[in-house]
């Protein structure tokens, strides 16, 4: 019954803090309007959370959790490039219609560990890319790419206000400069990074067995350098 109540005060006061900090349109929230919004005493607050930090770090947990909840529920179109274009989509549309929670969950260096479930999305819809022959940089490079333009686009719209176009613009011009179209006419060179990015993720996936770690380790670093251009 303890553990029970412990963890209702514990909902209770999250609760609040998320609410006040949804209503403080971009003013600081205090721990002392946390615990009157709750009913508890700081003791209480920092019994549960440990500080100031230590509650909001829970707070940037609970956005990221309702975050996750619509990129999980994301469908495939068939087109690897249109689900990178949907997924883009989806968090800015997410940062702008909840400013609060994506500030406290973008805007400083730390992240909760429920942030990596987001970036392995990433991962996994840019690695579809580059296993269908149409990334043409490593995946790795591709996801730090479209997540700092992601971020960069969506608090610029936050601090300046709604510009559909902005984000438009910045997710083709990111998606222009690391992907090819199917069966186009781009560059050789571009044309051969592609293949060795798709080759790179294959093997990644399905490791070839005769292949000793040494010798594996230099062919990714051979196609990481076709990749790289």
């Amino acid at each position: 019954m303890t553990a029970q109540k412990d963890l209702d005060t514990r909902d209770r006061i999250l609760r609040a803090a998320v609410r006040l900090l949804t209503e403080a349109d971009g003013e600081p929230v205090s721990t002392r309007a946390v615990c009157t919004a709750a009913g508890v005493g700081a003791p209480t607050l920092y019994h549960h959370f440990g500080d100031k930090r230590g509650l909001f770090d829970a707070v940037a947990a609970y956005g990221f959790e309702e975050y996750l909840a619509s990129k999980r529920a994301q469908g495939g179109t068939g087109d690897p490039v249109d689900d990178l274009r949907r997924g883009w989509d989806l968090h800015i549309e997410y940062g702008r219609t909840n400013p609060a929670f994506y500030t406290l969950m973008y805007g400083t260096s730390r992240t909760p560990p429920v942030a990596d479930e987001a970036h392995g999305i990433l991962l996994g819809l840019v690695g579809a890319v580059a296993r269908a022959g149409r990334l043409t940089v490593p995946v790795d490079t591709a996801a730090r790419m479209i997540h700092a333009a992601g971020v960069g686009v969506t608090l610029a719209i936050i601090a300046d206000g709604d510009d559909g176009e902005l984000s438009v613009r910045t997710r083709e011009a990111v998606l222009g400069a690391i992907t090819v179209s199917p069966g186009g006419r781009e560059n050789a060179t571009a044309s051969a990074a592609a293949r060795a990015v798709a080759l790179r993720a294959a093997l990644t996936a399905d490791p070839p067995p005769r292949l000793t770690a040494s010798e594996a380790a230099l062919l990714n670093e051979w196609l990481d350098r076709i990749a790289d251009g």
